[in-house]
C-alpha cells in the first residue's frame, strides 16, 4: 500500500516548484561565456554541447552540472547524464581533466582553456531502465532528445565554473529548420545554414540562473498564444499521437488565468508566461512522473496522452493554477537560501508551509472565490488533502522538515507541503479575515510581504515568523509557533466552526482510482509485483456493481499489463477516466482469470465531508463569505 501510495502522489498529485547563503564572487573573465547546443548534431541519442567561457585569468576553475535544481527539493545528479568530457586549449589540444565527483570536473592550467565539449543524454528515455545509478529526476525537471521533440530544461545540459556563477551567458541553438522552437529567454539573433535546412537561434542570460531559469521546447510543436490582460500566455504542447492541441486547452488556460489575474489584483505578475506541455504516451523511453515544475515566467508540465479532453483540462487547471501563483513566492517573497541558490551543495529554507503550501492553497481557493467551482467542491478538496496529511507524521515540525528535506525522515514528508501546507494557508486565512473584520487575508499578508522584500531583496530564515507575527496579530503568531515550527496537530475542526461548516458523512462522486478523498483503491504484493483491488475499492459505487472482491488480481487494464513495475503509467492513465468509456480488465480470483468488459458509469463514494451548518450565526456567515467571496 505504501509504495502504490507513495507512486501516485509522488508522480501524480505531485506540482514541484525551490538553496546557500554565501553571495558568488567571479574571479575570472567578465566576457559572457558562450554556450551551443546542436540538435542537428545528435549522435546515438546524446545532444553535442560547446562551452566557451573567454579567456581564463585562474590557474585552475572547477566546472559543474548541477546536482540539485530549484524547486525540485531532491537530488537529480544531472552530470550522470554528461559523456565524453573533454577540454581544449588555444591551439586545439586536448587538456587534461579530473572528475571531482557525479556533477564536478576540474581543469587546471585553465588560463590556456578555450573550450569545453562534452555528449549529454537525454533522462526520459532512462526513467524506463530505473536510470544511470540511481533516482532519475522528476520528469518535468528532466530532459527530452528525440527526432520530433526536445526538452531543454537547460540545466541538465549547460553547467557553471564556479568562479563565474554570475557571468552573463549567450546560448546558440541549432536545430532544424522545419522546428517550432519556443522560450521566454530573449532571442537575440536568428541565422539559417546555406543551404537552408538549420536555424541557429541565439539567446542571451544575464546570469546562470537565467539560464536554468528558462526552459524551451523544440520540435514538432503545436503552440498557441493569447493575452490575459497584460500578460502574454504562450501554451507550447507536444502531443505524439496528437490526440490533444493546444487550441482544445486554449479557452481552459484563458479562463483560469483570467481568474488567477483578478484574483491577484494589484500584484505585480510579469509580461510573459509559458507553458510548456508534454503529453507522455507511455511507450518505452516516455516520462512516467506526472506533474510540473515552476520557473519564474513559465512551467513545465508532464501528463498522460491518454488523458480524455475534460481530465487534462481539469489535470492543467491545479498544475498550471499551482505554478503561477509562484510569482508571488518564492518569486517575490523568499529566503536568502532561495535567493543564493547553491546548485551543488543547496541549504534549505524552512519555510515551504509558505513557498508550497500557501502557493497550493492560491491555487485552490482562487477557484471558488472567482466563482470557478462551487463552494462544495472546494470544501471537498479540502477535506482530501485533511485525509491525505493523516496518512503522513502529523505532528512532524514542518520547519525542521523543511529544512531538512533531502534527508529521512523528512524526504518521504516533503509530499505534505501540498496537503498539510495548504491547509496550514486555509487556516491562517480564516484567522487573519477573523481578526481584521474581514479586511485582511492570506493573500493580503503576501501582498504586504512582498511590497516589504520583492524578488531582489531576500528575507532572513529565522526571522520570519517573528516578523509575521508582528506585521499580523498574536493568533497568527502562535498558530506559527505551535503548528509550523512545533509538534503540535491543527484540530482542523476549530477553524471551521469559525465559518460555519460541520463534519457529516455524505455521498460524494469520486473517480476510478479512489473511493472517497485520497483513499486509493489499489493495494501491491511487492514480492510477486501483482497489484490488486484493496478492501476499500468496495466504498466505490462503480467497482462494487462489478461484484469486484478485495484481493482480485489485475492482470491487464484495456491490454496494458499491470505490475508494480508499469502501475505509475497503466493506473495513472485511469486518472483521464470519463463516463461512457468502454473498459476491459483481465483480472486473476483465487487463482481463476475473469475478465471485466464494460463501460463506466458515475462512480461514488461515502465518506465524511464538509458542509454548511444550518444553525450558523450571523457572525459565522458573515465570516465564510467573507473567506469564500471577498
Amino acid at each position: 500500500m505504501k509504495r502504490i501510495f507513495s507512486i501516485f502522489t509522488l508522480t501524480l498529485l505531485l506540482v514541484a516548484c525551490g538553496s546557500t547563503k554565501s553571495k558568488t564572487n567571479d574571479l575570472a573573465t567578465a566576457n559572457p561565456i558562450a554556450s551551443s547546443i546542436n540538435l542537428s548534431g545528435v549522435a546515438n541519442d546524446k545532444v553535442p554541447v560547446t562551452i566557451n567561457p573567454g579567456r581564463i585569468t585562474e590557474e585552475s576553475v572547477t566546472y559543474r552540472i548541477p546536482k540539485v535544481v530549484q524547486g525540485t527539493y531532491s537530488i537529480s545528479d544531472f552530470g550522470k547524464y554528461v559523456d565524453d568530457f573533454k577540454a581544449f586549449d588555444y591551439d586545439g589540444n586536448e587538456m587534461a581533466t579530473t572528475q571531482l565527483d557525479e556533477n564536478s570536473w576540474s581543469i587546471t592550467n585553465a588560463t590556456k582553456l578555450d573550450k569545453i565539449q562534452y555528449m549529454v543524454n537525454d533522462t526520459f528515455d532512462q526513467e524506463a531502465v530505473g536510470g544511470i545509478g540511481g533516482e532519475v529526476p522528476f520528469s518535468p525537471a528532466g530532459t527530452n532528445i528525440e527526432p520530433e521533440n526536445y526538452v531543454l530544461n537547460l540545466h541538465g545540459f549547460i553547467g557553471y565554473f564556479d568562479s563565474l556563477k554570475s557571468a552573463q551567458y549567450t546560448l546558440d541553438v541549432t536545430a532544424p529548420a522545419t522546428f517550432i522552437r519556443t522560450s521566454a529567454l530573449e532571442n537575440t539573433n536568428t541565422v539559417s545554414s546555406s543551404d537552408g535546412t538549420q536555424i541557429t537561434t541565439s539567446y542571451f542570460a544575464p546570469r546562470y540562473f537565467d539560464i536554468t531559469d528558462n526552459p524551451m521546447m523544440y520540435g514538432k510543436l503545436d503552440v498557441e498564444e493569447f493575452m490575459v490582460g497584460d500578460i502574454k500566455i504562450v501554451l507550447s504542447v507536444y502531443s505524439p499521437n496528437k490526440v490533444h492541441t493546444a487550441a482544445s486547452l486554449k479557452e481552459t488556460m484563458y479562463k483560469m488565468m483570467e481568474g488567477q489575474k483578478a484574483y491577484l489584483g494589484d500584484i505585480n505578475s510579469t509580461p510573459r508566461y509559458d507553458i510548456y506541455l508534454y503529453l507522455s504516451d507511455g511507450s518505452e523511453g516516455a516520462p512516467k512522473g506526472f506533474g510540473a515544475l515552476e520557473h519564474h515566467t513559465s512551467t513545465v508540465v508532464v501528463l498522460p496522452e491518454s488523458s480524455s479532453k475534460q481530465g487534462l483540462a481539469s489535470s492543467m487547471t491545479d498544475v498550471v493554477a499551482h505554478e503561477f501563483f509562484h510569482i508571488v513566492t518564492p518569486l517575490s517573497v523568499h529566503s536568502e537560501d532561495v535567493h543564493y541558490f547553491d546548485y551543488h551543495n543547496p541549504t534549505f529554507s524552512k519555510h515551504l508551509w509558505m513557498y508550497e503550501g500557501v502557493t497550493e492553497y492560491f491555487a485552490q481557493h482562487f477557484q471558488v472565490y472567482e466563482g470557478l467551482v462551487t463552494p462544495d467542491e472546494f470544501y471537498l478538496t479540502m477535506m482530501q488533502k485533511m485525509n491525505f496529511s493523516k496518512n503522513m507524521n502529523d505532528s512532524m515540525s514542518f520547519t525542521e522538515m523543511s529544512e531538512n528535506v533531502l534527508e529521512e525522515p523528512y524526504a518521504s514528508n516533503y509530499i505534505n507541503v501540498y496537503q498539510k501546507g495548504a491547509l496550514i494557508g486555509m487556516c491562517i486565512d480564516i484567522l487573519m479575515r477573523e481578526e481584521s473584520g474581514g479586511t485582511r487575508s492570506m493573500l493580503s499578508l503576501m501582498k504586504e510581504l512582498s511590497n516589504k522584500y520583492g524578488k531582489n531583496k531576500p528575507f532572513v530564515d529565522d526571522n520570519i515568523i517573528t516578523e509575521i507575527t508582528e506585521m499580523t496579530y498574536p493568533s497568527v503568531g502562535e498558530f506559527l509557533r505551535t503548528h509550523v515550527e512545533g509538534t503540535t496537530p491543527i484540530n482542523y475542526d476549530d477553524f471551521f466552526v469559525k465559518v460555519g461548516l460541520t463534519m457529516a458523512e455524505k455521498e460524494v462522486p469520486t473517480n476510478y482510482i479512489f473511493a472517497g478523498g485520497q483513499n486509493i483503491i489499489f493495494d501491491g504484493d511487492q514480492a510477486k509485483g501483482t497489484i490488486f483491488f484493496s478492501p476499500m475499492a468496495l466504498n466505490n459505487s462503480f467497482w462494487k456493481s462489478q461484484n469486484i472482491q478485495a484481493g482480485d488480481v489485475i492482470k491487464k487494464v484495456n491490454g496494458k499489463d499491470l505490475t508494480i513495475e508499469s502501475a505509475q503509467q497503466v493506473i495513472g492513465g485511469m486518472f483521464g477516466w470519463q463516463e461512457g468509456h468502454e473498459i476491459t480488465m483481465d483480472m486473476e480470483r483465487d487463482g481463476e482469470p475473469y475478465t471485466i468488459k464494460t463501460t463506466l458509469t458515475k462512480a461514488m463514494a461515502t465518506t465524511k465531508s464538509l458542509g454548511e451548518d444550518e444553525n450558523a450565526s450571523e457572525a459565522q456567515v458573515a465570516l465564510r463569505n467573507s473567506w469564500l467571496k471577498g
